[in-house]
């Protein structure tokens, strides 16, 4: 979006209707996919019912005022421009920072909506801010949140819910630097080809699908460039089903149609990587998933569980991987990507709830909701 001049310029909002602050951009990986998810919410979210503040977070970690279009950077990727008024918050205050190192109040907030993905902003780093600010907002608390992003742990509690998951083995800095002997060997019990990938990521971030021993190290490499903390998959061929979990405004949960990613592994993509995800469109998305009933069935059952296993709220976009008819969980992704090829949305809009409905919801169910321990 095009930035704000750091001056007077920028008026203090007041209004009747309830002020909500929609953040995004972010200091990890998934910068320009929260961009994109913006850009997309900006635009359909109710400005009549709820004012609306957007604020921009540098890959560096400023916080800025944006009015405007969102920026690309050079290679045509959305970005947060780091020229706009710089901005903070005090309690539930966004103050603006001026130039002469005064500040004001340019709104108070009555909601967040955070639209980051990935570290920084998903894992409850932000939720625990609003938490401190006494601030409602959308998603899942500060541990769902946590928990989600760290897939080594998430899985933990996936077992504990009785959710089958394929093999898999959690690969630390410290385990690789210091015998790397013992996590080949490891590696190699999964059986290879496997999928080597961050433990905390998304967006298939740093993702490697390994053939044999001799494409660990770079694949580890690669994966460590977004997270000391690798996980290492058992690589099957698999169907790729998804699902979404909405929280209604009075706590009731509902599950959506599943659908179905289907790759064109002809265009270069061994597996549903960023590039199929989110530039090329090279991959689909069935919806429904041509499926049996009964599996369907049981999709929307074990996301509603797996939603619950980590404490959830809100929203969230729950992901399996179907073997000879058995579901496997992958991961629960607690604020997913709202861009034109994203899941979520789409599966919301079969089951007949369009995408500024589907916006209004999440706000309706933040503000109902109470502030502090629940």
């Amino acid at each position: 979006m095009t930035a704000t001049p750091s001056d007077r310029s920028v008026p203090t909002i007041t209004s009747d209707r309830p002020c909500v602050l929609l953040v995004f951009g972010g200091r990890s990986s998934e910068h320009a996919v929260s961009c994109m998810t913006a850009r997309e919410v900006l635009a359909v979210v109710d400005r009549d019912r709820y004012e609306v503040v957007a604020v921009g977070i540098t890959r560096d970690g400023r916080w800025v005022l944006y009015d405007g279009e969102i920026a690309t950077d050079a290679d045509g990727l959305p970005e947060v421009d780091a020229s706009g008024t710089p901005v903070a918050l005090a309690g539930d205050r966004l103050l603006a920072l001026d130039a002469d190192g005064s500040s004001r109040v340019l709104a108070t907030v009555d909601v967040a909506f955070p639209l980051l993905h990935g570290p920084w902003g998903e894992d409850g780093t932000l939720q625990g801010l609003f938490e401190m600010a006494g601030i409602r907002y959308v998603g899942s608390g500060v541990l769902a949140s946590a928990v989600a992003m760290d897939k080594a742990v998430a899985n933990q509690l996936f077992a504990a819910a009785g959710l089958p998951q394929l093999p898999y083995a959690v690969v630390t800095a410290d385990e690789w630097r210091h015998d790397r002997a013992a996590v080949r060997e490891t590696v190699a019990s999964l059986h290879y080809p496997v999928f080597v990938k961050p433990a905390r990521a998304g967006s298939s971030m740093g993702g490697t699908l390994v053939s044999d021993e001799h494409g660990l190290a770079a694949a580890i490499a690669l994966a460590e460039e977004h997270d000391p903390k690798v996980l290492v998959e058992a690589a099957v061929e698999a169907r790729e089903v998804e699902c979404g979990v909405l929280q209604n405004p009075d706590g009731s949960l509902e599950v959506s149609t599943p659908g179905e990613i289907a790759v064109d592994h002809g265009a270069g993509h061994d597996f549903y990587d960023f590039s199929a995800k989110y530039l090329d469109g090279t991959s689909k998305n069935l919806i429904p998933a041509p499926i049996e009933d009964v599996l369907v069935e049981r999709v929307r059952a074990k996301a509603l569980r797996a939603f619950e296993a980590l404490g959830c709220e809100g929203l969230a976009r729950v992901d399996f991987f179907l073997v000879d008819g058995t579901l496997y969980i992958n991961e629960v992704n607690t604020m997913p990507g709202f861009t034109p090829y994203s899941m979520y949305p789409q599966v919301w809009e079969s089951s007949g709830l369009d995408y500024g409905r589907l916006v209004e919801r999440l706000v309706e169910h933040a503000l109902a909701r109470p502030t502090g321990l629940r």
